[in-house]
């Protein structure tokens, strides 16, 4: 996923009551609100800082993806009754193909 300008804008101002338009280039063509029009530069900023959130955790979603596929509860039942440890290998092998 990219942010977009506009995912940036929207960070910058929080819950401020705002609302803007965008040119078809990204940029602020209107722009109605008590607060300052933030500028180029700290939008790219900002969109560049949320990329960057963003992307630290694509291990995350991936892992949830993988974890989500399990009937954790089931194996952990099972793993209790028989004596083995199948769940807790399933998620050290989740881990480690997606590491932090």
């Amino acid at each position: 996923m990219n942010i977009s300008k506009s995912q940036a804008t929207l960070s910058i101002l929080g819950n401020t009551p705002t609302s803007f338009d965008l040119d078809e280039n990204g940029n602020i063509a209107r722009w109605e609100s008590e607060t300052k029009q933030p500028s180029e530069a700290e939008i790219d900023a900002e969109v560049i800082r949320l990329q960057a959130v963003y992307d630290s955790q694509e291990y995350a979603r991936n892992r949830k993806a993988e974890y989500d596929k399990l009937n954790q509860f089931e194996m952990q039942f099972d793993d209790q009754l028989n004596g083995t440890t199948t769940w807790v290998d399933a998620i050290n092998a989740i881990k480690q193909e997606f590491p932090k």
